[in-house]
């Protein structure tokens, strides 16, 4: 049965057997390679990019070692998204332009706690700290005001 999602390949290098998912916020879309046609504007919810093995492990020592964020290495055109417009077709209708900052408030207030509670939190995993920081340092590069 289809049920609506298909699995992503690696954003980095295309490998269709992927193990770990970050979600953004849609305006992070700007920071990803090969962005420039997509109205971040007009995407509904979050944001996937999806990691191989090995490509997630050079995540994970660029963000937790280097201090760096990689989104600018990760291919837009292998994020999950989805478009207003798609909507639009599907149900021939004209949706109101998504406001995206409850979104936005939420993922900061969330990423920054997890941070926070990081080291305190023995149920905290370091996909989360990476997926934090990089929406923290995103929001942070594209000018964002912290909610």
């Amino acid at each position: 049965m289809y049920t609506g999602k298909t699995g992503q390949p690696c954003c980095l290098c295309g490998d269709p057997d992927t193990t770990t998912r970050l979600d953004l916020p849609p305006r992070a879309v700007q920071l990803l390679k090969n962005s420039g046609p997509i109205a971040w504007r007009d995407i509904v919810g979050e944001v996937s990019i999806h990691f191989c093995a090995s490509d997630w492990e050079l995540v994970r020592e660029l963000v937790l070692d280097m201090g760096l964020n990689p989104l600018a290495r990760c291919n837009a055109a292998r994020a999950s998204l989805d478009i207003r417009e798609d909507f639009e077709a599907l149900l021939n209708d004209v949706r109101d332009e998504p406001d995206q900052t409850d979104l936005e408030a939420r993922m900061q207030r969330e990423s920054r706690r997890v941070i926070r509670e990081f080291d305190e939190n023995e149920l905290s995993e370091q996909r989360d700290l990476v997926e934090a920081k990089i929406r923290l340092w995103s929001f942070e590069e594209l000018g964002v005001a912290a909610v």
